[in-house]
């Protein structure tokens, strides 16, 4: 099996301890957490992805705005200039703990967070990243 993620949600991975939207989509994203942790592959899409389906039906389906989609360009130029390595749509990346521990740095100093500028909840990830990424749901298997 491959999880279908968007671009920016390479990022928001890093720091997702639980806490979300709805029930729904909090239930939805601890499955792919578990999915991720367990080393199944990410292939990147464009647009909604399996971490969006629940939010699909709700009547502000933000996950089709314009600056979802800006997000989405800002987090795979940045990963692909931090990883030497497509980030974008049809990317295939393994989300071993070496890309786990070296996109965290990165978030973490926050050179890879132009894409999360304007976003709701910059400030958790924020903090998150400065506890050292205590409490993190997607952790990896050593390979």
């Amino acid at each position: 099996m491959t999880v279908r993620l968007r671009p920016h949600h390479l990022l928001c991975m890093l720091t997702f301890v639980g806490e979300g939207y709805t029930e729904a989509f909090i239930d939805n994203y601890m499955r792919i957490a578990a999915r991720l942790s367990a080393g199944e592959d990410i292939l990147v899409v464009e647009g909604p992805d399996d971490i969006c389906a629940p939010m699909l039906g709700e009547p502000d389906r933000h996950c089709l705005n314009e600056s979802v989609t800006d997000r989405d360009m800002k987090a795979s130029e940045a990963v692909e200039a931090l990883l030497k390595m497509p980030a974008g749509p049809g990317a295939s990346i393994t989300p071993g703990a070496d890309f786990l521990q070296r996109i965290r740095a990165a978030f973490g100093d926050g050179s890879i967070r132009e894409a999360c500028q304007r976003c709701e909840w910059s400030p958790l990830c924020t903090g998150i990243a400065g506890s050292g990424f205590d409490g993190v749901v997607v952790t990896a298997l050593d390979r």
